[in-house]
């Protein structure tokens, strides 16, 4: 299906909503305020945000919506498949979703984190006829999905729905040959289905534009003169199939570094993709936990998600900043239990094929995040 997307009025960076500054826990409005402002100013037009994003969806209606012209921007937001029910069907989110935003329509909708399994959930329910609907109405301009799962799942998907007029992927340079995600095969899969792509994730959650990052010396000593972040964001957006790159920017410097990147584009050349491939090295290389996630440890008497934890942990070692991972951390630990509640009892580290220190590293973990 040839996409009906006007590309032209779509700005390269897109401004996702997920990480907005706070003061004391609230939104800190008058940054945002002038964020958004100068982001539409320097040609900006794409804002993201979704239903299960705290806050965002309202943020976005006072700093954009309800200060700026309709039309001279794009609103995306997304539908949790996976909390639809009977007290909350379909509808019930698509309407909270215009409720909150104060619009009468959403530029794009996408089904919210998708693979093939929960696909099969969405076919359930006639979420993909619900979005077809929404968009004969007008109620959406355009739709698709983001994708979280393996490179072989995107494509059944979009084998199955060639309506999809876009897709939401996690891509970036520690990414794009990782098998845990296989960015390059996801690319690929897109780009075979003629599926215009918009990255999630370019920076990693702010751990490819750490100073504190190994591969921090390794970069400034290339170039001096641009930031981290400018390397990862370069990387991805001379991929000919992207058409916006979100990152989630947490401060107005971040957002002006973002700017100057896009508006001073120069692809990668040889060299600095020799210095690209040199980081991801140098990011391999950082000795980790060695957790195969074999999951013999699932009988902790307190329930701690030893895993889930110690690979948290080896993110922090690879990447030196605990930035986006105390989200993580507390989405794992689920309000439940803290690595802090680890009662030394050895259960774990008895039965932990790999014969790992996991009462040490808990230790660590809790330091980090508790």
């Amino acid at each position: 299906m040839a996409s009906s997307i006007n590309f032209d009025k779509i700005g390269k960076l897109g401004f996702g909503y997920m990480r907005l500054p706070k003061i004391n826990g609230e939104l800190d409005t008058e940054q945002v305020n002038k964020m958004a402002d100068t982001f539409l100013n320097n040609g900006g037009t794409y804002f993201d945000v979704a239903y299960v994003y705290d806050g965002a969806e309202v943020a976005l209606r006072e700093t954009v919506i309800k200060r700026h012209p309709r039309e001279s921007f794009q609103v995306a937001s997304k539908l949790p498949v996976g909390m639809v029910n009977a007290e909350k069907p379909l509808e019930y989110f698509f309407n909270t979703s215009l409720e909150r935003l104060g619009t009468d329509y959403l530029d794009f909708y996408l089904l919210h984190g998708i693979n093939a399994t929960s696909n099969e959930l969405c076919e359930k329910l006639g979420a993909w006829d619900y979005l077809a609907k929404l968009k004969e109405q007008g109620k959406i301009r355009h739709m698709g999905f983001s994708f979280h799962g393996p490179a072989d799942d995107l494509d059944v998907i979009l084998t199955k729905h060639p309506e999809t007029e876009f897709v939401q992927l996690q891509i970036n340079y520690w990414d794009w040959d990782n098998p845990k995600v296989n960015g390059r095969r996801l690319y690929e899969i897109a780009q075979k289905h003629d599926v215009p792509v918009i990255i999630m994730e370019p920076l990693l959650g702010g751990k490819l534009a750490s100073e504190d990052s190994p591969i921090a010396e390794l970069m400034l000593k290339a170039n001096p003169k641009v930031s981290i972040a400018s390397w990862a964001l370069r990387f991805i957006a001379q991929l000919d199939s992207v058409f916006t790159t979100l990152s989630g920017m947490s401060t107005f410097e971040q957002l002006a570094d973002n700017i100057e990147t896009y508006a001073d584009f120069k692809p990668l050349n040889q060299d600095e993709l020799l210095v690209i491939d040199k980081a991801v090295e140098i990011l391999k290389s950082v000795p980790r936990i060695q957790c195969t996630s074999c999951d013999y440890c699932k009988g902790c008497p307190v329930d701690i998600p030893i895993p889930g934890l110690l690979n948290l942990y080896n993110d922090y070692l690879v990447h030196k900043t605990t930035t986006n991972l105390d989200g993580t951390y507390r989405w794992m630990t689920g309000g439940r239990v803290k690595a802090s509640d680890c009662t030394a009892c050895g259960a774990c580290e008895a039965i932990c094929p790999q014969a790992l220190e996991i009462i040490d590293v808990l230790g660590k973990v809790s330091a980090l995040f508790d």
